[in-house]
């Protein structure tokens, strides 16, 4: 397994989960109940796995994750 991922975000996690299983890729997140029994510290960040045969597409959906984050998204269809 390859960790593509840590992180508390459960926004990213769920994107995460939903683009990469619509690529037909499976996920593993793990950590996900010791970062629930942590309660708010989010001192346990969950760990997003995937197979390493799926580690370069699972690399360029985490890239899409973060360039929609930064706020880089197309406008397209806008008649602004």
């Amino acid at each position: 397994m390859f960790e593509l991922v840590r992180t508390n975000d459960p926004v990213l996690i769920s994107w995460l989960q939903a683009h990469l299983s619509d690529a037909g890729i499976e996920v593993l997140v793990l950590d996900e109940h010791m970062s629930i029994m942590d309660g708010s510290v989010l001192a346990i960040p969950r760990r997003i796995m995937v197979a390493q045969k799926d580690q370069f597409v699972a690399k360029t959906i985490l890239a899409e994750a973060d360039r929609i984050a930064s706020g880089d998204v197309d406008n397209e269809g806008d008649n602004d």
